[in-house]
Order: structure tokens, then sequence, then C-alpha cells
């Protein structure tokens, strides 16, 4: 352990030098760089899909239920396709049922009338419903891992059965309930990912805010006024003084052994944030982090070894703006957060430690500053003061203090040593390997990404005490970003992003609903390998239905595809494009309104896929061409 002094207790002036050390850069880009970056769109790929397109729901009755493309055309070559319900919040299957939450001894929870306690993200549970689901090959077998937006955040595992026409259906007698309790139990999963090892990456979104449930909690009864932290409670069999903030914000994985059987870890080293989404690149090391909320960050980890996420460095970005034009151009750099390994921050985790353990904390003054020797920072939970304690308790500040509170509290953290905290419910990542192109969905460009301003008028609320990185127009239909990505051997990887620019907004009219010819509120993305075609989820109320779509990146227009019930939400559009030479795009909806058409009326999430789509592989060419039907 280093003897000299800690970055975070040194003179401004040496902190502002050190700070440039920490940061790695690719060369800055200039808006001619950038608009000459965006020409690389333009390349062929092997797949040329056209979905057939979907208009915008006009009757009562297609405004109340599932509606997708019934044809795409693959390389001008047409096959039917349709989309197809797995399965649904409440469905039974072995024994168990499809959505039930169960606490720490793996007991079914129940409300307090003796109904289950369901994640549809519709009943009194908190919470949006089921949200992901992986299909994972392994062992010769195809299973699901499906996982649930609620505060008790559930996960199932099934066996798939796949027909000779490409048609999934699940595996009678095949549902398992995972259990999450050798790791404190799962919390508000949101996206995932299948990764390219075959196992399952989930997230932990809305991380308890440590400092606020240590203010407000009330030992005598168990409640914080969190409601999200206080929903644990019913997980830890009503004993909230089991529970631990510094236990939920977390990219958790399942895997399946030999025997079919989930092996599930949460991953400690990744860092502690509102995870939407962690994207594996090719290189199986390198991570994208999406941290969705209000002044957030965006981050990247790089693991020691592919395939293993147990240990690496984590990173997170300022953003350097170079054009304030639609949704903004800047270059980015990357400011190193240090290395650490699951072990030694699950250690420090399972203490169950306090935010005043990791920080002193004061209230901005009368001027809005901080005094000498806290660091003022805007993130998540507004303009605050910070100063780094002693937390290993070896009576100085040093590496494994900042190691500690890098991973507890990254955002906070990361902001401290300047990385940037300004976006707004930053979503889903996706690649594009042809192009080395990373994509990022921006729900909304508003609050910390204006400048002063809250929804386009004047407001100092999320640029106060913060660096005021990102100045942009106010666009409440949000938009997808680009990134291009290259090799820095001083990161260790080939595929850090350099740069991020605009690639599609949505439309905001007159009254700041969003057009129906673009986007509402992007979510997750996903980019069908060797095509043309980026996927665009929605998650809005400025749609009346919300759609995905699919975005052509050569001709830069957007095809709806698919459209939900009124009211529910479009989550984790993921494609699998080679199962036994079938692809599929997997959707799920949640929380439909309740006076749905009939295959609704149980206010039910489902996951269900678009597709089956007819891959084969030509020669020993890794490009796939279509079969005639």
């Amino acid at each position: 352990m280093p003897q000299s002094p800690s970055p975070l207790t040194r003179t401004p002036t040496a902190i502002a030098l050190l700070t440039g050390l920490l940061i790695l850069s690719a060369c800055d880009q200039t808006p001619e760089r950038l608009a000459e970056s965006a020409s690389k769109e333009s390349s062929q790929a092997a797949i040329h899909l056209e979905f057939s397109e979907l208009g915008v729901a006009t009757t009562t009755e297609d405004k109340m239920r599932i509606r997708a493309s019934e044809q795409v055309s693959v390389n001008g070559q047409i096959q039917n396709i349709g989309y197809h319900t797995l399965f649904a919040t409440g469905d039974e299957n072995n024994g168990e049922r499809f959505g039930q939450s169960k606490d720490v001894s793996g007991q079914p929870i129940v409300f307090e009338d003796g109904s289950p306690y369901l994640c549809n993200g519709t009943n009194e549970g908190v919470g949006s419903g089921l949200d992901h689901v992986s299909i994972l090959h392994k062992n010769d077998t195809l299973y699901m891992v499906s996982q649930y937006e609620c505060v008790i955040g559930s996960m199932y595992v099934n066996e798939l059965l796949q027909d000779e026409n490409g048609q999934l259906s699940v595996k009678p007698d095949s549902l398992k309930f995972i259990d999450q309790s050798s790791d404190f139990g799962g919390y508000v999963h949101c996206a995932g990912q299948t990764t390219p090892w075959q196992s399952h990456l989930s997230s932990e979104e809305y991380e308890p805010d440590a400092r606020y449930i240590e203010t407000h909690f009330d030992n005598f009864t168990q409640s914080s006024g969190n409601r999200y932290y206080d929903e644990m409670a019913r997980y830890w069999q009503n004993d909230l003084s089991r529970a631990n903030p510094y236990f939920y914000g977390w990219i958790p994985e399942v895997q399946i052994d030999a025997q079919g059987e989930p092996e599930y870890r949460k991953h400690f080293s990744m860092g502690r944030f509102s995870h939407e989404l962690a994207y594996v690149m090719p290189d199986q090391k390198t991570v994208y982090l999406s941290d969705d909320g209000t002044n957030v960050g965006l981050y990247l980890f790089v693991a020691d070894r592919a395939q293993d996420l147990s240990s690496g460095t984590l990173y997170a970005a300022r953003w350097q703006q170079t054009s304030d034009r639609g949704l903004g151009q800047a270059s980015l750099q990357w400011i190193s957060l240090g290395h650490a390994n699951n072990a030694e921050i699950r250690k420090v985790v399972a203490s169950k430690p306090k935010f005043s353990d990791l920080f002193d904390s004061l209230e901005p003054n009368s001027a809005g500053q901080c005094v000498d020797g806290f660091r003022s920072i805007n993130t998540t939970h507004g303009h605050e003061c910070l100063k780094l304690k002693d937390i290993n308790g070896d009576k100085r500040i040093d590496t494994q203090d900042e190691i500690i509170a890098s991973r507890l509290e990254t955002r906070r953290f990361a902001a401290m040593l300047g990385a940037t905290t300004e976006f707004r419910k930053e979503e889903g990542i996706s690649f594009n390997a042809q192009n080395n192109r990373l994509y990022v969905g921006m729900s909304e460009i508003a609050r910390g990404m204006e400048n002063h301003a809250k929804n386009g008028e004047a407001n100092p609320q999320y640029d106060s005490g913060g660096p005021n990185h990102i100045r942009l127009p106010y666009n409440p239909c949000g938009g997808v970003y680009a990134l291009d990505v290259a090799a820095n051997a001083q990161m260790d990887s080939d595929y850090i992003a350099s740069n991020m620019s605009g690639l599609n907004a949505g439309k905001p009219d007159k009254n700041n609903q969003c057009m129906a010819d673009g986007l509402a509120n992007p979510d997750n993305l996903s980019f069908l390998d060797d095509s043309n075609t980026l996927v665009i989820g929605e998650d809005s109320s400025l749609h009346e239905n919300n759609f995905v779509w699919a975005y052509d990146i050569h001709k830069q227009n957007l095809t709806r595809i698919f459209s939900a019930p009124l009211d529910a939400e479009t989550t984790s559009p993921f494609w699998h494009k080679d199962i036994n030479s079938f692809g599929y795009l997997t959707v799920v909806t949640q929380h439909p309104l309740e006076e749905q058409a009939v295959e609704l009326a149980k206010k039910q999430s489902q996951a269900g896929y678009i597709g089956p789509f007819k891959f084969f592989e030509k020669d020993s060419e890794p490009a796939l061409t279509a079969i005639p039907d």
C-alpha cells in the first residue's frame, strides 16, 4: 500500500494534476471528425433486413393488444414472422408460479389478504414487473432466464423446446426459482444480456441512498421512509435490520452448470449504482455500464480475464462537449476508479457499513459552496459536500479507502474525481462490430443535460455545485447516441469509446408530446450482428402505445415493428442471431392497462419473441444468408 497521501487529501492544485494523470483519453474529436465518423454507418452488411411496417393503432381493439410485423425481407427473400408468447406472469409450471416473489428462506411471499406476491407491476407490489429474458444455449439445451423489475428482484429459469420450424415453447415441468440469498437477495432487476459465454448478465437498478437511509432509518418501526428500500422487509421476513443499503445496486450473473442448475453471484468489482444494463463487448472482458436516473454517469469495466468479471478496473466517463446541436457531440475521457475484486468488496458489504463510515458530509453553505477540504458534487442525490474518510481503520486515507468508496458509492466517488454525472435516464447499450460503433439510449435530454434548466425552463438545481459538462437543448423525447470505439493499450482493451454524438433524436411537437413517426423515450437497444438493423424499444407516456423500432443504419430511417398494449412498456428487446440456425428477437411487455384484450385480462407482464428468422452460415464465413421459404 503506498505511503504517499491519497489524491483526495492533497491540495486543490495537486488534485487537479493527479486527476489529469488518472484520465485516459483517445484524441479529442472535433465536430467535423465526428461528422466524418458518422458516415461509417454507410458500410454494407452481410444481412439486409426490411420489416413490414406496422401502422399506428387507430382502433380501441388494436390499442389494447400486442401487434408485431408479420413479414421481413432477408437479403431480398420474404419470410413470415410474428409475435409468440412464451411466459406470462402467473403461469404455472413444475409447481412454480412465474413471477412469484419469495423471501430469504425461499418461501413464497403473500400480500396481507393472502394473495400471492406476483411481480407484474400492476398489483400492490413495488416495481414494474417482468423485464428481461435471456436465452442460453448450454449442455445442448436451451434455457430461458427471466428477471423481475420489482424491489424484491426475483429470477426464474426454465428450459425451452425448439421445433423443426424454429418455433419455441416452454418445456413442461422445467420452471425453477433462482435463489439469490447467497449474495443478500435480488433488487430491481432491469435490463440484461446473454453474454458471449452463454450466461445471463443481470442488473440492479435504483440503488438505495445509504446517506438518506442512515439519516431516516428508525430501528423501532423498521422503516426508513424510502419506499423501495422498505419493501425489502418482506424479503427479510419483516426484519429490515437484517438488510443494508449496500447489499443492492450491483451486477448479478447467472451461469448454468453441467447439471443444468443455475449458479448465481453478484459482481461487486463492477461498482454500485443504478444499473440499467451491463453490455459485454466481443473481447469478453470489456463491459459498458449504463446508469438510469437523473444526474448519473457512464461507466466502463475492463476485466482481468475474458469471461470472468470477478476482478478488473472500473472507469467513469467525462463528457467534453464539442457541439450543442441536436443531441450534442463530445469527446470522451475515461477516469480510472481503480482495480478491485469481488471478494475484497463483498467482505466490506457483508460488514453492513454506513454511509458515515465512508464519507464526512456537509450541506453547502448559504452561497451554495463547500468549505475547504470537502468536494462539491451534484449527482442523483443533489448537491453535496463530501470528504473521504479512513474507511479501513489504518489511521490514514489511502488507496484501499478509495477503492472501497469507488465500488460502494461509485457515482459519488466518480463525481469527486471529475467524471460527468449529468446524464438523464441512460438506458440500453448495443454494439455494431462491423463499424466499431457502440449505441447508447438516452430516454430524455433533460435536467443535468440541460444548461441550468429543467424541462426548458431556467432552474439551477441540476448543475449547482457540479462542473456543468453537458449543456444541451431540452428534448423530452430523448434519442440514441453513437460512440466510436478503438484500441487503447493503456486501458488493455480494444473497445474504448473516444466520442459520443447524436444518431437519432425523437421529435417533440408543440405540446412536448412525441411525433408518431419518431422515437419517444428510447429504452433498450439491440443490434443484429452483421446486419443493417438497430432495434430500439420505448418506455414512454408521450406515445399512446409504446413501440419497438428497426432503425436502418444505412438508410437512417425507422420502421415500426412492434406495438405494446396501452400503458405497457416494451423492455429489453434482444437479438439471438443463431440458435440452431434460427434467429429470434425477444421482447417483454410490462404492466399493461387492466382493461385490455382477453389475452391480457389478468394485467400480466409477458415474455415472447418476434420470429423465427431463418438463417444459415455460408461455407465457413460468419456472414448469414437467408434460407428460401
